[in-house]
């Protein structure tokens, strides 16, 4: 069983996979291999002064994954979900197997509602983010950006142009949608 100190039994026995796998077991000889007492399982050695792992409590609800029975013994604790990526993490767990790509797409969805939940709440705050000087686009100037593009036969030169759209194309709609909806609140009033 997983997550116990006994040693998990092997599928197969060694008669058995040598009488299925040619050249299985060929280093099987004590003497051809240093490292033997080492491999030997020792009942005494094994380190574990338990049975069963003890658990990490709870502090809330964690994600976890429909293949599992129950929790890993010991989690991670610090970014716990919140918001709507929460939401979106909780049911990629809930819906999806591991095995699914909708399982790891809802994930990254959620990855990048985080980024926008974050963004929107730094404006709460006295330091908001600052897109300019974050993403590097003064560097491109001062760092010699564009003349180590030119000429030089560089991967990522093919997807440059969309690069500014991708990087600032998010910021510039926030604006666009507060500069409407401010003009819609002064009509109003």
């Amino acid at each position: 069983m997983t997550y116990t100190s006994d040693k998990p039994a092997l599928p197969e026995s060694a008669d058995q996979l040598r009488a299925r796998i040619p050249g299985w077991g060929a280093d099987l000889d004590p003497k051809d291999r240093p490292s033997v007492p080492k491999l030997q399982w020792q009942e005494d050695r094994t380190g574990a002064h338990w049975d069963f792992p003890d658990r990490q409590p709870e502090k809330w609800p964690r994600e976890r994954s429909i293949e599992h029975k129950f929790l890993t013994p010991v989690f991670g604790t610090s970014c716990p979900p919140k918001g709507a990526s929460g939401m979106i993490r909780r049911l990629a767990y809930r819906k999806f197997s591991e095995g699914r790509a909708a399982h790891w797409l809802l994930l990254l969805a959620a990855d990048r509602v985080d980024a926008w939940e974050s963004h929107l709440s730094s404006f709460l705050t006295a330091r908001p983010d600052n897109p300019v000087t974050e993403t590097g686009v003064l560097s491109e100037f001062s760092r010699h950006g564009i003349s180590s593009r030119v000429g030089q036969k560089r991967s990522d030169v093919k997807h440059q142009v969309l690069d500014p759209v991708i990087v600032a194309g998010p910021w510039v709609l926030a604006v666009a949608v507060a500069v409407t909806a401010v003009r819609k609140l002064l009509r109003r009033s």
